[in-house]
């Protein structure tokens, strides 16, 4: 009887003070996976496991399903996250505490995955939120920010939500298809590994509650270049239903075969290896291999510039290539964009993303200081550029304003908005733009890239570095996590707390503004992304 009230006790103060409760041990949270059984813990009643193979793959190779393993796998703790290209070794200390990473440990064998289910082998079928990190395609993981922990999202919206770790860089898109069958698709294996994370989801996730049948796959910057990706690949048509791209429409064109053949050639002569010598680039050590990948990228920079040919996207990186059935079409190509007809998209940018006054120093500058840097920015279209934005946001009154709205990011989800929206009979295409302004630091980092990620995840407590973990975050946190599992679920992230928020088409630019108050405006910055596209062309 003592030991009953003991155990009471314990239960109801915990509850009393809010703390939420954990349940650990040899058969809680226990089930099946095609490779054996697994084991996670229960957290406020969220069944978590982590960690989890979903396949496995030698360097350079085409993944296979993993090693089946006996008894039951523990899987409690993060995985290993791909190797970077260059080891952390030192931060900026401010931007460090605002972003609070979480950068792991590294080995190539990374191919994981991690699961937040209200329930396992219920019978039920939640709605599947698969999310895939950003980073570009050369760093990251599925546990690199506070933002991306799934609790609280399963929790809120009685969905599934499942993360990965896939290949980056030069171990995931080292274009060796000239020197042997087994290297045949090694240009896009980063790719096929997600496609492999899918085909896990497919064949495991109704044991975690989840329905095959309804797979939303969601990514921010490079998480949402690696959605189009799929949206363009046709082997992945049919593993997922419905598709959100957070601040991922920047990279426009895939590299061809002859550019990512030659950057190919180009590592194994920085490695002193003759193509009939090229399995030996599976036994080099891995900083080598970067290195000689990095000056290979440098080299062929060089070519392509004095041949004249221009380099799409931020410059010539790791990332996916056009190859053969695999990945066969640019992904804005009419092809690409027939294959994804019926992909219901919700897609949007932050309005500040990566501000031109942070790496300036010039968060509190005066007009003058502003006026002057815009004008070396934008020459003789300046005046029209700050004409533009004054009327694109005519409530903003802080200087660096001016300097800090996006133009890398949201012209392209605009672009990509406008080319979905015209397929005739297509699925709806939803457009967000997050300009809530975070009060961290003085308001010094506003609507940055990446913000609005743990607002979606509804991680404000995790992400108070960030965010602030104010009141008004997290009310804004209640609209906004609503949204994406109302899409998540319906293909529509309409819901009581927002606006009607109209499907977007070109001609009326339907954009829904989450910030303090959420609102509709439409086509508010037209005559600034004329002015943009101009200045690119």
């Amino acid at each position: 009887m003592k030991k009953i009230i003991a155990v009471l006790t314990l239960v109801l103060g915990a509850n009393y003070y809010g703390i939420a409760q954990l349940q650990t041990g040899l058969d809680v949270a226990v089930t099946d996976t095609e490779s054996g059984k697994v084991r996670g813990l229960i957290h406020d009643g969220i069944y978590t496991y982590k960690g989890i193979p979903y396949a496995t793959a030698k360097r350079f190779e085409t993944a296979q399903k993993p090693t089946a393993w006996e008894g039951v796998r523990s899987s409690m703790t993060w995985g290993p996250v791909a190797p970077l290209l260059q080891p952390i070794t030192s931060v900026s200390d401010e931007i460090e505490f605002v972003f609070d990473h979480d950068w792991g440990y590294t080995s190539e064998d990374c191919l994981v995955l991690n699961v937040w289910t209200p329930g396992i082998n219920d019978g039920k079928k939640r709605p599947v939120m698969f999310w895939i990190h950003g980073g570009g395609f050369t760093a990251g993981s599925s546990q690199e920010l506070p933002s991306y922990h799934g609790e609280n999202l399963a929790k809120r919206g009685d969905v599934v939500v499942v993360s990965i770790n896939h290949r980056l860089n030069v171990l995931g898109f080292l274009d060796l298809s000239a020197y042997g069958e087994k290297y045949q698709h090694s240009a896009n294996n980063s790719i096929q590994d997600m496609k492999m994370a899918l085909d896990w989801v497919q064949e495991n996730i109704a044991n975690f509650g989840g329905d095959p049948d309804n797979v939303t796959i969601f990514g921010q910057s490079g998480g949402g270049a690696k959605v189009n990706t799929l949206m363009g690949m046709p082997s992945a048509k049919g593993l997922f239903h419905k598709a959100i791209n957070q601040s991922g429409s920047f990279r426009m064109e895939m590299q061809e075969k002859k550019v990512t053949q030659e950057l190919a050639a180009e590592v194994l002569k920085e490695l002193n290896l003759s193509p009939n010598e090229v399995d030996q680039i599976q036994e080099v050590p891995f900083p080598r291999l970067a290195e000689a990948g990095q000056k290979a990228l440098k080299t062929v920079t060089e070519k392509l510039k004095a041949a004249g040919v221009a380099i799409p996207g931020f410059g010539l990186n790791w990332g996916p290539s056009r190859e053969g059935n695999l990945l066969p079409y640019q992904l804005f190509s009419t092809e690409a964009l027939q294959l994804s007809k019926d992909i219901p998209l919700l897609i949007g940018t932050t309005k500040n993303e990566f501000m031109p006054s942070l790496g300036a120093g010039m968060s509190h500058a005066s007009l003058a200081e502003v006026e002057g840097f815009i004008k070396k920015q934008y020459g003789k279209n300046a005046a029209n550029y700050m004409k533009a934005v004054k009327k694109a946001y005519p409530k903003d009154t802080k200087p660096s304003d001016l300097m800090d709205i996006d133009t890398r990011f949201r012209p392209g989800a605009v672009f990509q908005a406008n080319a979905k929206s015209s397929i005739k009979g297509g699925a709806p295409v939803y457009m967000y733009l997050f300009s809530w302004q975070s009060p961290v630091m003085n308001g010094k980092y506003k609507a940055l890239h990446c913000m609005e990620i743990a607002f979606a995840f509804d991680t404000i407590e995790r992400t108070k570095n960030m965010t602030g973990g104010t009141k008004e975050a997290q009310a804004l946190a209640d609209k906004v996590s609503p949204a994406w599992i109302n899409f998540a679920r319906h293909g529509n992230p309409n819901h009581a707390g927002l606006p009607k928020w109209e499907a977007y088409n070109a001609k009326k630019g339907t954009t829904m503004f989450f910030d303090k108050e959420c609102y509709i405006r439409y086509h508010h910055d037209q005559d600034l992304m004329e002015l943009i596209k101009m200045a690119q062309n």
